[in-house]
């Protein structure tokens, strides 16, 4: 578990059932259910019943998949209030990550059974896991909040241990698609009088193979002295044939005094890195034969001593880089990388630099606002990318935003801000995934920030990028709007963030605001900034990148903008496809705000002149989606 500036400890999974239980002196109380009457359902057809029954042995086979993995998930969390103008907005936040070791939390046919509760109700077997009493306590008390342990496993598994008919009803309610995905949907709810830490809600089976793909609800109690739990809406993808994995769960609660029926909190968890711990038979008999590499033995020339010093240097930043791979925070090399490296490319042209070696990009899979570069490899957070990412017919904005964000650690490499060679020994990096971050620090020193901030504005006075310099300062407008109580999506996990400090709320880039046009959030033709999770999707099997193509939906009011805040999620699903049956992306594609980037696709000009971005059209304004299908009656 990685925590910045507390002790590391627990399990992420967890902050969703504890960093909200301050709002009560026990978990989860937000008042107790009306007693309700069971109705008999509807009879289900054969068909129907055929399909509950594959989702009810699939649901085992998800929990035998997960006993043997151990991926990231990370939590973040925002507690909102009441706007007049924009109805609610973020007042503070939290940010988690942390490695899941299934293996200990799912504890298979045994179970520790826990005769009361401190409010002395019984709660059966059902929601203990063995050893997750000890495996959670160190959590909470390193949150120095209390939870209760019932349910909070099932974000992930409606129910890891009684998933049947015996303990569940079924009532069919309508077929659906899920993206490309058909699925029927059905009603679910607890049998018996005990139902304390049951699911009630719905969920989602796709037609083909009898999965559940989506489950939405939350976990109840009994009629009396029952507490309720956060409803959630937990998210699958098809990551190999006929295996759906948990990707993304969100969760909400509405705060009960508010008088517009603002949110009391919403909190979003992603999951990925299911092949950071492969099992023993998908690892075995590894060929050690070199494959594509050709022998030029022969043909290897000396190394002059610069040439060794250049060598040794880039042997560390290759650790660096390998290392964060492998500990599932950067993404896997993907087309969209390539775009990038042609923006930086060309930054680099249009200033007429060249360097030593050709410019990197890469993407680091968390959420916080942060990016640095190693050696010649630049990395910007994914949440960079997604809240700069507003999408307008000619690209502009998007464009001027990434060149703003690539040209500030371009200019750490211009100015010879290097790595330490330490990392160069190997032994330097054998240390677990879990605590990557404390020991890596990348960050550069404010004087370094300062001076490549400097020179990062120099990069961008090019004549084919000036016109870009109004968007970036217009983004970074609207995070001093919320630089405060977004301040955990603010601070950097290993790089650079883009304010100077805890002390100091100004932008190293704040040169750019005096460049840009005053934010007007009442004007619905200017967004400044995105929510999250606007523009890329993880893969959580690869750790590829995925880029979204969104249909348009026009800004009706102030608060359509959402910048920075979490939002619902709702996944185009597929099914699986192998590399081999996934069509290659043409040449020159997947450019930001899919417009063709200056270059992008192609080598970058030496020299030359290109059009200055053009005024962006009004946010949002992408082409329309079409051809949406029906979903499939009954």
């Amino acid at each position: 578990m990685i925590f910045r500036k507390q002790p590391a400890a627990g399990l992420t999974l967890a902050l969703l059932a504890t960093a909200f239980s301050g709002y009560s002196a026990s978990a989860f109380p937000l008042g107790k259910k009306k007693a309700a009457q069971e109705l008999p359902a509807a009879r289900l057809t054969a068909s129907q019943n055929q399909l509950i029954d594959k989702a009810i042995t699939r649901e085992k086979e998800v929990i035998k998949v997960l006993k043997d993995r151990a991926p990231l998930v990370e939590t973040y969390i925002q507690n909102m209030r009441s706007d007049n103008q924009l109805g609610q907005a973020p007042q503070s936040d939290q940010h988690f990550l942390g490695r899941v070791e299934f293996g200990r939390i799912i504890g298979g046919e045994q179970f520790d059974v826990n005769e009361a509760t401190s409010s002395g109700i019984n709660r059966g077997k059902f929601g203990f896991f063995r050893h997750s009493a000890s495996f959670l306590t160190g959590l909470g008390d390193s949150l120095h909040m209390s939870f209760s342990s019932v349910g909070f496993i099932q974000m992930l598994l409606i129910d890891s241990n009684d998933f049947d008919r015996q303990h569940y009803q079924f009532s069919y309610v309508r077929n659906e698609f899920l993206g490309n995905t058909p699925t029927a949907v059905f009603d679910v709810t607890p049998i018996g009088k005990n139902k304390t830490g049951r699911f009630f809600g719905r969920i989602w089976v796709e037609t083909q193979g009898g999965n559940v793909v989506r489950f939405n609800g939350n976990f109840g109690g009994s009629e009396k002295d029952s507490r309720e739990y956060y409803h959630f809406d937990s998210w699958r993808t098809n990551v190999q044939p006929n295996l759906w994995l948990p990707t993304s769960i969100y969760v909400e609660e509405s705060d009960p005094k508010s008088p517009n029926r603002s949110l009391q909190f919403k909190a979003i968890n992603h999951i990925w890195g299911y092949s950071l711990k492969v099992p023993q038979k998908e690892s075995e008999n590894t060929s050690m034969e070199v494959v594509g590499a050709t022998d030029v033995s022969n043909e290897a020339q000396d190394v002059s001593p610069l040439g060794a010093q250049r060598a040794w240097v880039q042997q560390a930043e290759d650790n660096v880089v390998e290392r964060l791979y492998q500990a599932g925070l950067l993404d896997a090399p993907s087309e969209f990388d390539k775009t990038l490296e042609a923006l930086a490319t060309n930054i680099l042209a249009y200033n007429n630099i060249t360097l030593s070696k050709p410019v990197r990009v890469r993407t680091l899979l968390t959420e916080p606002l942060e990016s640095l570069s190693i050696g010649n490899t630049i990395i910007l957070s994914k949440s960079l990318i997604d809240t700069t990412a507003i999408l307008s017919q000619d690209g502009a904005q998007q464009m001027g935003d990434l060149n703003a964000l690539l040209a500030f650690q371009l200019a750490h490499i211009i100015l010879g801000h290097r790595l330490d060679t330490k990392y160069a020994f190997n032994d330097r990096l054998l240390f677990p995934a879990s605590s990557v971050f404390d020991r890596i620090p990348m960050h550069h020193t404010p004087e370094d920030n300062a001076a490549a901030a400097k020179k990062a504005v120099e990069l961008l006075n090019a004549k084919e990028l000036v016109g870009g310099q109004q968007y970036f300062g217009l983004y970074l407008q609207q995070l001093q709007e919320r630089v405060k109580p977004i301040k955990a999506l603010n601070e950097p996990m290993i790089g650079d963030g883009l304010i100077k400090s805890d002390d100091d709320l100004t932008f190293w880039m704040e040169a750019l605001i005096a460049k840009s046009p005053k934010l007007n959030m009442a004007d619905l033709k200017q967004q400044a900034a995105m929510p999250l999770s606007s523009f890329l999707r993880r893969d959580p099997w690869t750790d590829q990148l995925i880029t979204l193509h969104t249909g348009f939906e026009p800004l009706l009011s102030p608060a359509d903008k959402m910048p920075f805040e979490i939002t619902p999620v709702y996944i185009k699903l597929s099914y699986y496809k192998s590399p081999a049956e996934t069509p290659a992306p043409p040449a020159g594609a997947a450019a930001p705000g899919d417009q063709q980037a200056p270059g992008a696709g192609a080598p970058a000009p030496a020299s030359g002149t290109a059009n200055p971005p053009q005024e962006a059209a009004p946010a949002g304004q992408n082409t329309p989606a079409t051809g949406t299908a029906n979903p499939p009656q009954n």
